[in-house]
């Protein structure tokens, strides 16, 4: 009988592309109330008359209005509000680290779930990375799917027209939606303006001539230090209570359990060839920082490759950190206490997988190299300083 292993590794990083149509007219909103990460984007929009929740929030605006008849902005009757409905009522004093955390991290996966979509189009005005006559970069932000489906309310594709309108006027084509990024990954991701440009960058990504690159926290520190995945990858159904499908490596060899030796096995007919370039940037304790370059585009390719083919799951991947089970990630004690959280609390944990350089080749009108580098996201940041993690070349 022969036991199946995970030979030979390697990585890379990745970008997007995006459409517009056009839409309903944009109105201003105001931004430093609605997407300010201590506020919650639904603050700004008012229940449905007759609901609990109206009378509340009316009953706490007569409790925090000044006497003499001024009434207190809505930026200043949120920042009296919201400690009180965040502790139930206690002081945000008595509030435990670990708590702190917790909402920290929850208002970090929902906030812009949950604000309107001129919002979120905005937001992403304010941070792009770049722009000319023929393409708009954005820094697609965590937690915010590029496409719709059941239970998702903001997607990058559905507020397209609204950032098209934002940029070049009411008039403006639409955008278009060259590639995609998960959910959870944050970074570079390309808007093409012109139906003929988004054809000629997905035949980019489609022939393998788009440089990506990922940065990655990782839990357990990969060995080698750098190399070449080379694993195909399949989608297979995980029984038990909880019956679901899941992406896993499809190893092309296997040892022997009689003589030791290295043997090929038949690739499945259903695998799909996947290949990842890595390379350790920086180690301290139990973690690593890695940057990922995939040559293939599998999906959760370099999710599955860390996990499965290294041993060293993405922090925050509670759904590649286990393979019989659907359960949040676990988590050494040292990280738990380094994070601030307790392992009951961990699947409130992002995915640390940041898009952070795309590199591809001059478009029509442009003949050199388009270089797109999109620093790395507050949250992720934060986690490298607690793990003592050092980002390459940083002053």
């Amino acid at each position: 009988m022969a036991v199946p292993v995970q030979t030979c590794f390697r990585c890379s990083a990745g970008a997007f592309l995006l459409a517009l149509k056009p839409a309903g007219p944009v109105l201003p909103l105001p931004l430093p109330l609605l997407f300010s990460p201590s506020r919650r984007g639904r603050a700004a929009f008012p229940s449905q008359p007759g609901t609990s929740k109206e009378a509340e929030a009316e009953a706490e605006a007569e409790a925090e209005r000044p006497r003499g008849g001024q009434r207190l902005s809505a930026a200043e009757l949120a920042e009296k509000v919201r400690p009180r409905k965040e502790t139930g009522g206690q002081s945000s004093q008595l509030e435990s680290p670990v708590a702190k955390r917790v909402r920290e991290l929850k208002r970090l996966t929902l906030h812009l779930q949950r604000v309107h979509p001129n919002v979120l189009a905005k937001a992403l005005k304010q941070g792009l990375l770049y722009q000319n006559e023929e393409l708009v970069v954005i820094n697609k932000p965590y937690g915010v799917p590029v496409q719709g489906g059941p239970g998702v309310k903001n997607n990058i594709s559905d507020i397209l027209p609204i950032l098209a309108r934002m940029l070049y006027g009411m008039k403006a084509p639409p955008l278009h939606l060259c590639h995609r990024l998960e959910k959870e990954t944050t970074g570079v991701m390309v808007l093409a303006r012109d139906e003929g440009i988004a054809q000629r960058i997905q035949h980019f990504f489609k022939t393998h001539q788009v440089i990506k690159k990922y940065w990655a926290i990782t839990v357990g520190i990969p060995v080698p230090s750098q190399g070449v995945i080379d694993i195909p990858i399949i989608e297979k159904e995980v029984g038990g209570t909880q019956p679901h499908f899941k992406m896993t490596v499809s190893p092309l060899y296997c040892v022997s359990d009689v003589e030791g030796r290295l043997l090929r096995v038949r690739p499945n007919r259903d695998s799909h060839a996947a290949v990842t370039r890595f390379q350790v940037l920086e180690s301290c304790g139990s973690s690593a920082l890695v940057e990922l370059q995939p040559i293939t585009g599998v999906k959760h390719q370099l999710r599955v490759h860390l996990a499965f083919g290294l041993g060293c799951p993405i922090l925050g991947d509670h759904k590649y950190s286990h393979w019989d089970k659907l359960a949040p990630q676990k988590l050494p004690e040292g990280m738990l206490k380094k994070l601030g959280l307790e392992q009951a609390k961990i699947r409130h944990l992002p995915l640390h997988l940041h898009a952070s350089q795309l590199t591809f080749p001059g478009v029509e009108g442009q003949q050199e190299e388009l270089n797109l580098v999109c620093k790395l996201p507050r949250f992720f940041l934060n986690t490298l300083q607690k793990f003592k993690l050092e980002v390459p070349g940083a002053a």
